[in-house]
């Protein structure tokens, strides 16, 4: 079945934000917009972390950024003698001297119970907002994974109890591909291979050409290259496979994303994502208006009011935040909670690696998740969990129910990390 964007959003708004006439306030919003706006402000005004399951101030006592290799570890611990682990993100590699800098200090002896104005004042210490998107997305998430981990353990619940309501314990994903760079009967060949390997019920490709693994400044890809893929994964999977598409932002011009954008409705793809680049809000909008097929977009951004702004101003069918890159979970269930209100999907972006166990506890609590969340492959670490297998069964990955994170990294092979010192 074709997924019409205006079917989708009538659905979502009815009753709610459309039909009458618009009228124009003194900002040059129509009365619909500002009426958006003000829905949006009261969701983002609501607390995300329950502080009232914890009677007892959780005072921080050490906060620990671990290494061993490439890979990055970080552990809590509280006054009381309660611990809680979180797995960095790979690029914290890059990134580490802003977190042993400008967010260990500020952490330690606050109160884990105030979460949310934590985070928000972590982004505020020491103007590190000026540092933006992954440079303190990335340390800032590693931190609250570790709290929360730390948080659940001493309430003996998961993570998603501690953030919400809990609405999925299975999580239906699709699997994302690559190979952009390659000819395209070979990429398909290796994104055929990838699907039937995980079992993944639907499948994410790539259009547009590469930007991030070249130096050539006109590189441009293989010309008609995108035109011969887009049907042939069709052809590929059949007519009942769930197809998705991402340009990772390529197209530089709105018209021709948008030409591409009419080649995936053809084929019947879900959604479009990032088609222009990310923080080309009214170019998103351009695009986003002149097709049927769902935007969406999301994974770069770490403003919320550019969330904000493109979901006031129907610029996205689909929110996308990632919850390294966005800076946390907490975040993250602002922007799927903004986007609930609308009546617009959330299918939060995965970067990979561990990121996957920490997805799994941020779509449990999205009443507007979307059909397939997205899956990328599992992490290589010794690790036990209880009460999930954390992999795919029947399309679908359960959701751990121990407490935290609900699951706990061999002790052994935590010992062969070492701490990282200032820099």
């Amino acid at each position: 079945m074709s997924m019409n964007r205006r079917k989708f959003l009538a659905g979502g708004l009815a009753g709610g934000l459309g039909g009458g006439a618009l009228l124009t306030n003194a900002y040059g919003q129509s009365d619909r917009v500002g009426s958006r706006y003000a829905r949006l402000d009261e969701v983002l005004a609501r607390p995300v972390f329950k502080q009232e399951l914890f009677k007892d101030p959780v005072i921080i006592e050490s906060v620990e950024l671990l290494k061993k290799d490439r890979s990055f570890l970080c552990r809590v611990r509280s006054t009381d003698g309660a611990e809680g682990i979180s797995v960095a993100h790979n690029t914290i590699s890059l990134l580490y001297p802003i977190f042993v800098n400008r967010l260990q200090r500020f952490f330690v002896g606050q109160d884990a119970r105030r979460m949310d104005r934590l985070l928000e004042k972590a982004l505020e210490f020491a103007l590190n907002f000026r540092l933006g998107g992954l440079g303190i997305g990335i340390p800032l998430a590693t931190v609250e994974f570790a709290l929360l981990d730390m948080l659940g353990r001493i309430a003996g619940k998961p993570v998603g109890q501690l953030l919400g309501e809990v609405h999925n314990t299975h999580i239906p994903v699709y699997q994302a591909t690559e190979w952009r760079e390659k000819p395209v009967e070979e990429s398909v060949a290796l994104i055929k291979g990838a699907v039937e390997r995980s079992g993944a019920p639907a499948v994410k490709i790539k259009v547009g050409a590469l930007m991030f693994m070249t130096k050539d400044l006109d590189a441009r890809g293989p010309a008609g290259r995108t035109e011969a893929i887009i049907p042939l994964i069709r052809e590929t999977f059949g007519p009942d496979m769930a197809l998705y598409a991402d340009a990772n932002g390529y197209y530089r011009d709105p018209k021709e994303a948008i030409r591409v954008g009419k080649l995936l409705q053809k084929y019947d793809y879900r959604y479009f994502e990032e088609p222009v680049y990310f923080d080309w809000l009214d170019g998103t909008k351009e695009v986003t208006d002149a097709l049927s097929i769902p935007i969406a977009g999301g994974e770069q951004q770490h403003s919320m009011y550019s969330f904000r702004w493109l979901l006031a101003n129907d610029g996205l069918d689909v929110v996308q935040p990632d919850h390294y890159y966005f800076g946390g979970l907490i975040r993250s269930i602002k922007a799927a909670r903004m986007g609930e209100v609308l009546g617009k999907k959330c299918i939060p972006h995965l970067s990979g690696g561990f990121g996957y166990i920490y997805m799994l506890h941020l779509v449990s609590l999205m009443p507007n998740a979307g059909d397939h969340i997205e899956f990328k492959g599992y992490e290589d670490l010794p690790i036990e969990c209880k009460t999930s297998s954390l992999r795919l069964k029947d399309g679908k990955i359960k959701v751990p129910t121990g407490p935290g994170i609900g699951v706990d990294i061999d002790p052994d092979w935590v010992k062969k990390y070492t701490r990282v010192e200032n820099v």
